[in-house]
């Protein structure tokens, strides 16, 4: 009897050990201040408290651009398994930055790569974003980026004359990209976009940067391709507060929108399960103080272990 309780123990364990070990552990990759320190990490197993990794204290120390800034880092896992990051690198110049790593320890050296230098009367890239694009195998990067007198429409309306509209490339290797093109344009200032799969559908979260009349808010637009053809964006999904920055990760059967509540200088989030009826569960969540605009993506839990210090 002794035996059997020893190795039915044993196999519980082992069980046990096995599931931990498949359950994702969710990072979120975001700066502090105004992005001039890097990289920095939290954690969570829930997707709702988020405890900062190393101290709190840089992984990655900016270097490309003019400004070395690293805003808005945005991070997405390739098919090789290789993280990519892209972020904003300042306030005023014309390109992005890049780097890689296998392990979010050990980076590559640091690029700029020049999407809008094309473009004489670029003002900024702000809030580069990747998506992976397994069919194609070839990486969307997409941002906003305001040309001074390109767009009539809502040139007045915005924040020191800022009027975005998203753009993008495509690249399967980070060194050739195809030539800039318009990602999204409806008539209104539009910055802060990400984009999620559904199906056979992209769903694209982003953030109406209406200054006069203020909205601030999220909304959502879809297509069925994933660099052309989004509508027209629907209501917004965040409430009477102004809300930017915003990353997605679904949990179980629940997709998750974090998001800056900028003015409030505190995270929030809202829940859903088919992308029309949301819950605000800002209350439920908890990040490290002083956690600005990132992306949230899981790795496994050996990752994560080699990750703890």
């Amino acid at each position: 009897m002794k035996k059997l309780f020893l190795a039915f123990y044993v196999l519980a364990q082992s069980t046990w050990l096995a599931a931990q070990s498949n359950n994702p552990v969710y990072l979120f990759s975001y700066f502090k201040g105004n992005g001039e320190d890097g990289l920095h990490l939290a954690y969570s197993q829930n997707g709702y408290s988020w405890q900062p990794l190393k101290g709190d204290s840089s992984f990655l120390k900016p270097t490309a651009g003019k400004d070395k800034l690293m805003r808005d880092p945005c991070i997405v896992r390739g098919a090789d398994g290789t993280f990519h990051m892209v972020w904003t690198v300042s306030w005023n110049e014309k390109g992005i930055g890049y780097a890689s790593s296998k392990d979010l320890i050990n980076w590559s050296e640091q690029r700029y790569i020049p999407v809008m230098e094309h473009e004489p009367e670029a003002r900024n890239c702000w809030a580069p974003e990747l998506f992976y694009d397994a069919r194609r195998k070839e990486y969307l990067i997409y941002w906003a980026t305001t040309i001074s007198g390109r767009f009539a429409v809502g040139d007045t309306a915005g924040d020191d004359k800022y009027n975005h509209r998203m753009y993008y490339t495509t690249t399967k290797d980070f060194k050739t990209f195809s030539p800039t093109k318009l990602l999204y344009d409806k008539g209104f200032n539009v910055i802060d976009a990400t984009i999620q799969q559904q199906g056979k559908q992209y769903v694209m979260f982003l953030k109406d940067e209406t200054r006069r009349p203020p909205q601030k808010n999220l909304r959502i637009a879809t297509s069925k391709r994933l660099t052309a053809g989004y509508s027209a964006p629907s209501a917004p999904i965040t409430g009477k507060y102004w809300a930017e920055g915003p990353t997605v990760i679904k949990i179980g059967d629940q997709w998750i929108v974090y998001f800056d509540k900028y003015t409030e200088h505190k995270y929030g989030a809202i829940s859903s399960t088919d992308f029309k009826t949301w819950t605000d569960i800002s209350d439920k969540v908890s990040f490290p103080k002083g956690l600005r605009h990132g992306t949230v993506f899981s790795i496994s839990a050996e990752e994560f272990n080699k990750l703890k210090p």
